[in-house]
C-alpha cells in the first residue's frame, strides 16, 4: 500500500514536471548555508546492480566506506535505472523512511533530482554525475581526464606499435574527456601514438564491449582502453593476448594478466567531508557541477606492478605528482583531430571547459559509421 502511494505521488510529480534539466549551473540565489532540520540519516539510489563491476560497484564501495568513517547505515536501493518514475519513488521511499541526504548515482537523474529538490526543500541532495544544481542540490563529478592521461602514459608505453584502442559508452564530453585525457598521455609516452574509439551507445553493454574490443584488436590495436561500466573489454583483452586499461574501479582482479592500471573512483574522498558539512549547517552548492581538484578529489590510479615496470611507474608516479601540483594537461598547444588548433599555446583550457568539451584532440581515430550495439 506504502509503495502504491508513492508510485502514485510520483505518476502526478511526472504530470506536473518534465522539462529538460537546465545547463550546468542553475543554484538558487540564496547564499546562506543549507541546514538540516534533523540529524543526518542518508540513502542512496543506485544506477544499477550493486555488482555491475564498474560505475555502480565504485558507488558501493564508498557507500560501505562512509559507514565507516560516518559511523552509521546508510539505506539504499539498488538497480534504479533512469526512468523517472522509478527514480522518484525509490527516493520518496527513502525519504519516509527518514534520510535527509540523499546521494544519487546518474546523469539521468539529473531532471528527477531537480523535481525532488525543489518538493523537499529541506532535504540535501547529492547526484554524481549529474548536471542540475540548486540550494539543497549538488551535482558531483572528478577528474577523470587526468587519471585517464596517467592510464594513457602507461598504455602508450607498453603498447610495440603506438595503435591502442578506446572502447566509449557515447560520444558526450563526459566521455570525449577521458578519452582525450588517454589519448594525450599516450602521445606523452609514444608521440606518434594513435587511438582508434569505438561507441558501444551504451553504458553497460557487455556483448557490445566485447564486439567493439575485439573490432580494435582485429584492426591492430595492441592496448584497449576505455570507458565503460563493465570489465568485458578487459577480460576480451586478456583473452586475446593483448593489454588494457580499466576505468570506475580496480578491475585487476577481471583480468590480471592484461590490466595494466584502472582511472578508479573514491568517492568517499568527496562525499564523508561534504556529507559532514551539511550536518555542521557550513554546506553551500556551487552553483556549477562541483569537481574536486586532483589532490582531493575522487578520481586516482591504481597500476598493475605485476605487468607495468619500475621506470614507467616511476614515470606516471612523478607525472601524478605534477598534477597533484596544479600541471593543466589540457594546456596549448593543442590540435584537434582534424588539426586545427583548439588551445594556443600559452593557454589552458579552465575545467569547465575540458568538461565540456566535444572536439577529440589529435591522435584521435574515430569511426566513419558510429558502432552500433549488439542486439
Amino acid at each position: 500500500m506504502g509503495e502504491n502511494r508513492v508510485l502514485g505521488a510520483a505518476f502526478v510529480a511526472m504530470a506536473m514536471f518534465f522539462v529538460a534539466p537546465d545547463a550546468i549551473g542553475n543554484a538558487d540565489a540564496d547564499d546562506a548555508p543549507f541546514r538540516l532540520g534533523a540529524p543526518p540519516k542518508i540513502g542512496m539510489v543506485l544506477y544499477s546492480q550493486r555488482s555491475d563491476g564498474g560505475w555502480i560497484s565504485s558507488f558501493d564501495l564508498a557507500r560501505k566506506q562512509m559507514e565507516q568513517d560516518l559511523g552509521q547505515p546508510i539505506d539504499y536501493y539498488n538497480n534504479v535505472e533512469s526512468d523517472s518514475v522509478r527514480v522518484i519513488a525509490a527516493t520518496e521511499r527513502l525519504i519516509a523512511q527518514g534520510s535527509n541526504i540523499i546521494i544519487g548515482t546518474s546523469y539521468n537523474y539529473s531532471a528527477p533530482f531537480a523535481y525532488l529538490a525543489d518538493r523537499h526543500p529541506n532535504i540535501a541532495f547529492l547526484n554524481g554525475g549529474g548536471v542540475t544544481n540548486g540550494r539543497n542540490l549538488q551535482s558531483f563529478y572528478g577528474r577523470a581526464f587526468d587519471s585517464q592521461y596517467l592510464c594513457g602514459m602507461i598504455a602508450g608505453a607498453m603498447s610495440k606499435k603506438g595503435k591502442l584502442g578506446f572502447v566509449a559508452a557515447f560520444d558526450v564530453p563526459v566521455v570525449v574527456q577521458s578519452l582525450n585525457g588517454f589519448t594525450l598521455g599516450a602521445r606523452q609516452s609514444k608521440p606518434e601514438a594513435t587511438v582508434d574509439v569505438r561507441f558501444t551507445n551504451a553504458w553497460a553493454d557487455p556483448n557490445a564491449e566485447q564486439n567493439v574490443t575485439l573490432d580494435l584488436i582485429d584492426a591492430g590495436a595492441d592496448v584497449i582502453g576505455g570507458n565503460v561500466d563493465t570489465p568485458r573489454p578487459q577480460v576480451v583483452a586478456q583473452a586475446r593476448g593483448v593489454f588494457a586499461t580499466g576505468h570506475n574501479r580496480d578491475l585487476i582482479q577481471h583480468a590480471p594478466k592484461a590490466t595494466l592500471c584502472s582511472s578508479v573512483w573514491y568517492w568517499a574522498r568527496y562525499l564523508t567531508p561534504t556529507i559532514r558539512a551539511i550536518a555542521a549547517g557550513t554546506w553551500k552548492p556551487e552553483p556549477d557541477v562541483a569537481i574536486p581538484d586532483f589532490k582531493d578529489g575522487p578520481s586516482d590510479i591504481v597500476i598493475n606492478r605485476d605487468l607495468v615496470p619500475k621506470d614507467i611507474y616511476d614515470r606516471v608516479m612523478i607525472e601524478r605528482m605534477a598534477i597533484i601540483n596544479g600541471k593543466n594537461i589540457f594546456e596549448g598547444p593543442l590540435k584537434n583531430n582534424k588539426g586545427v588548433v583548439v588551445v594556443a599555446k600559452g593557454k589552458a583550457l579552465s575545467t569547465a571547459e575540458i568538461y565540456e568539451t566535444t572536439w577529440h584532440v589529435e591522435g584521435v581515430v574515430t569511426p566513419k559509421i558510429p558502432t552500433q550495439p549488439a542486439n
